[in-house]
C-alpha cells in the first residue's frame, strides 16, 4: 500500500511542478482569452502541505504517518476547489480529450478536456479544478482518445462526476475545437 502511495505522490510531486512550469506563448483569437490550466486552480489551494514534514522517501512502507498524509492529502483532492473569477469567460485551453461516451463507432459527443496525456485513464484522476467536462449538441467524427486539441467556448464553474474518469469542477460549452499546434 505504502508503495503504490509513493507512486502516486511522484506522479502527483511531477503534476504540481507542471503548473509551475513556464508555458510558450502562442496566438490567441481576439475573442477567446487563451488560458493555461494553472489558472483554473486557485492560488491559495495547496494540498501538498499533507506532506509537510515527511521525507516520505526515507520512510519504511509500512510507516503509519504515511498513509495518514495520503489520505489527509486525497481527502484535499478530492474537495478541489476552482476559481470562481472563470465562471463565463470566453476562453482558448489545450489539452487532452479523455472519451466519456461514443455516440456511434468513432463519433465523440461527451468528454473530459485534461491537462496531460493519460489522465483519467490512470489513476488517481487530476482535482476537479483541473478536469473541464463538454458534451457536444452535435458528434464529432475522427477524434482519438488523449488528442491534444484547443478548445474555444465559454468556460462555466460546474461540478460533474464521472465515474473512475473522476470528478470535473467546469464544464464548457465548446463552440470550436482545432488539433493542438504550439
Amino acid at each position: 500500500m505504502v508503495t503504490y502511495i509513493k507512486w502516486t505522490v511522484c506522479v502527483i510531486a511531477c503534476f504540481f511542478l507542471w503548473l509551475g512550469a513556464p508555458v510558450a506563448a502562442t496566438a490567441s483569437k481576439a475573442a477567446y482569452k487563451e488560458t493555461q490550466w494553472e489558472e483554473l486552480v486557485p492560488k491559495t489551494w495547496r494540498p501538498d502541505l499533507a506532506f509537510d514534514g515527511l521525507d516520505i522517501n526515507n520512510l519504511p512502507d509500512d510507516d503509519p504517518r504515511v498513509e495518514k498524509a495520503y489520505e489527509a492529502f486525497m481527502a484535499e483532492w478530492a474537495k478541489a476547489p476552482v476559481n470562481e473569477t472563470m465562471n463565463g469567460k470566453r476562453i482558448k485551453i489545450p489539452g487532452f480529450v479523455a472519451p466519456l461516451d461514443w455516440e456511434n463507432f468513432g463519433e465523440l459527443k461527451e468528454f473530459l478536456l485534461v491537462p496531460y496525456f493519460g489522465a483519467c485513464i490512470h489513476l488517481p484522476p487530476p482535482p476537479a479544478n483541473q478536469i473541464i467536462y463538454i458534451k457536444l449538441d452535435k458528434p464529432l467524427k475522427g477524434i482519438q482518445i488523449m488528442e491534444p486539441i484547443w478548445a474555444y467556448g465559454i468556460i462555466s464553474v460546474e461540478k460533474k462526476e464521472s465515474g473512475n474518469m473522476g470528478a470535473s469542477g467546469y464544464s464548457m460549452k465548446m463552440d470550436k475545437m482545432e488539433p493542438y499546434t504550439q
